[in-house]
């Protein structure tokens, strides 16, 4: 079965009309900095009126938790993407104040895992695997080393497995034939400048990711 495909970073719209159009499972605007960086006002013009069967993501930092709490409820956040969620207590201080499903960033240089990675998985709802580059939370372009990873992810399948970091058209089903995510999660490989998607582009990450060749588990 191919994987659920979210497209993040949006700044627009009509790109955020785009991945509905083109079958994707999620959408994600970032509340963590960076140039695609959204305030609440312009994220709920982004996704107004997306349909229910495509759920809403928001990117968080370092903001309270209380902070993120509320966005979540006054946007109706699907999913909180949390990138300050590399220890556990902070999912599990975010998840008595939210209703919204947690998935929690674990960002790496190499291929290996932190040792906390197995209780990570155990609390949040979703893992992100995501390129460590400093000063950077995400939208690098940066690839990860999947050919080291694939080997070393059984002990998060027990919840979802999001992979993002320097995903492309061209390396999608490399990445999808050897690491076999439940979700694909792509931001500035589908643009044609910062925050500015480009549909062709879309379509063409929907396609590939859709056709991989995906190893059994």
């Amino acid at each position: 079965m191919a994987p659920d495909i979210k497209f993040c970073g949006l700044t627009r719209a009509i790109d955020a009309q785009a991945a509905v159009e083109l079958g994707a499972a999620y959408v994600g605007v970032i509340f963590a900095g960076g140039p695609r960086q959204r305030t609440i006002e312009q994220a709920a013009a982004i996704l107004a009126g997306l349909p229910s069967s495509v759920r809403r993501v928001g990117v968080f930092g370092a903001q309270p938790e209380e902070v993120v709490a509320s966005m979540a409820s006054t946007l109706a956040l699907d999913v909180i993407q949390l990138h300050d969620g590399g220890e556990f207590s902070a999912v599990e201080r975010l998840r008595k104040l939210t209703s919204s499903e947690i998935w929690a960033v674990i960002r790496l240089s190499r291929g290996f895992l932190p040792e906390n990675s197995k209780a990570i998985a155990a609390t949040a709802d979703g893992i992100v695997l995501d390129t460590y580059v400093p000063g950077v939370l995400g939208g690098t372009g940066v690839a990860l080393p999947w050919e080291e990873l694939a080997s070393r992810l059984d002990e998060l399948r027990s919840t979802r497995l999001i992979l993002a970091g320097g995903l492309r058209p061209e390396n999608v089903a490399r990445a999808v034939s050897l690491v076999a995510p439940d979700v694909v999660d792509v931001s500035s490989g589908v643009e044609i400048e910062v925050g500015i998607k480009d549909r062709e582009k879309m379509r063409a990450f929907r396609d590939a990711a859709s056709q991989a060749s995906i190893p059994t588990q």
